[in-house]
């Protein structure tokens, strides 16, 4: 296998920060995510999440952390780097973490998660994270070798309601079970209070995105409550 790109550890108790824009919107360009990216690392995070190919790569050339890269494409349940076509071009890219769909849902190409993880290791020196909806998605992932698993999808794959903030109850139970992974806090975190509360209840690191780099859902939370 070849050997990796960062340590993890230098992740711990860290903020990430997701940047990423919507098909059609202003901040669509690879180079504008760099920007942001670049910004949010200015500010303090330790690491950024981005999506696309030319993304990761603009990405990469702007910032000095580690970059953990994914590709959303599809419109099946599975679309967060859902083969591993998808992981491997991720990793290729330059992504120093290949993130992809960690649930035990059926993936387009066939393929299980494990046999997935287990290429990526051996065709990159990518780390994999898992993105989890629920605690058995978590377990399974681990054993599939994810280095990593987090609670990305927490309320949007029917394994668990979806919390008004980030599934706490979820990252106490995986913090609590020592799956000997870290975790990564993900998922509707909009306060730093909350990314606090995240860490606090066992999250290895805390990975914050839309209310860091979003700025379209920002002003919305703005304008809602000067009109409710």
């Amino acid at each position: 296998m070849p050997s990796k790109l960062i340590d993890l550890e230098t992740l711990k108790g860290q903020l990430i920060v997701s940047v990423q824009a919507y098909p059609g919107e202003p901040m669509r360009d690879p180079r504008t995510i760099a920007q942001i990216a670049a910004s949010a690392v200015i500010g303090g995070a330790a690491a950024v999440r981005v999506q696309g190919i030319a993304d990761i790569q603009f990405t990469r050339s702007a910032v000095e952390v580690p970059v953990i890269g994914l590709w959303k494409d599809g419109l099946g349940d599975v679309f967060i780097t859902p083969t591993l076509r998808h992981a491997l071009s991720c990793a290729n890219a330059g992504a120093h973490i290949v993130a992809l769909d960690g649930t035990r849902r059926p993936r387009p190409d066939g393929l299980d998660l494990a046999t997935t993880i287990k290429a990526v290791h051996a065709d990159s020196n990518a780390l994999v994270m898992a993105d989890c909806g629920s605690f058995d998605d978590a377990v399974a992932a681990v054993d599939a070798g994810a280095d990593i698993i987090g609670t990305t999808l927490a309320g949007y794959t029917g394994s668990r309601e979806k919390t008004q903030g980030p599934d706490l109850d979820l990252i106490t139970q995986i913090a609590a079970a020592d799956l000997g992974v870290p975790l990564f806090a993900e998922g509707r975190i909009r306060t730093p209070a909350e990314a606090r509360l995240a860490l606090d209840r066992g999250a290895f690191a805390v990975v914050v995105g839309t209310a860091i780099t979003h700025p379209a859902s920002v002003t919305g939370w703005f304008k809602d409550a000067l009109t409710a």
